[in-house]
């Protein structure tokens, strides 16, 4: 049995009245739903009571879920939206970040690239690159910024991008082809290449 397919099981022993149920779909996703939140919310206090409301609103609707997207994938458009919606209740414009988490840390770990002698001119280098594609992201447009981070930070599929942002695939693949040529634009002078180089 698949990850969807699980959850397709709880969803439906929460619609029969067991809220442990929803305890297993909270614990499962909670991590992966704050870290998509804090890259919105970047306060991260805020970002636990935005994630938490999230939650609550995601089981308020669940009685109506219908199991025609992926349960998780209908929870990131909750998450997404609740909070775009304290963003703009709290007049503020979602940051973005390429920072990695512990986890990710970790799992660097035992990688041979880190290895490599580190001179003062590549540190200085990959700060700057990580300044500029941080710059260039929180400049791109919300649904443009939405888009990528789903895709390169999250790992969504396109499908699953469209289910979250409730827009067509075609809509999906556009933003996500904007924002990377947007980044690369941005990147050009650091990298030292030409319009028709991608790396």
């Amino acid at each position: 049995m698949g990850d969807r397919e699980a959850d397709q099981v709880l969803v439906e022993r929460v619609q029969a009245g067991d809220k442990q149920a929803y305890g297993l779909l909270v614990a499962k996703y909670q991590r992966k739903l704050l870290r998509l939140i804090s890259r919105l919310v970047r306060d991260s206090a805020e970002a636990e009571d935005v994630a938490q409301e999230a939650f609550i609103k995601a089981y308020r609707a669940l009685p109506s879920f219908r199991g025609e997207s992926a349960f998780y994938t209908w929870l990131y458009r909750i998450g997404v939206n609740t909070a775009k919606n304290w963003l703009v209740a709290n007049g503020r414009r979602a940051p973005t970040t390429t920072e990695f988490d512990n986890e990710d840390a970790e799992a660097f770990g035992e990688s041979d690239l880190l290895r490599d002698v580190d001179t003062p001119e590549r540190l200085l280098m990959t700060k700057q690159i990580g300044d500029t594609v941080n710059a260039a992201m929180a400049a791109l447009p919300e649904e443009l910024r939405t888009a990528i981070t789903l895709r390169e930070i999250d790992g969504l599929s396109y499908e699953d991008i469209a289910q979250a942002m409730d827009c067509p695939i075609g809509t999906v693949r556009s933003r996500i082809f904007r924002a990377r040529e947007s980044i690369a634009v941005k990147l050009r002078p650091l990298l030292d290449s030409g319009p028709d180089r991608r790396w």
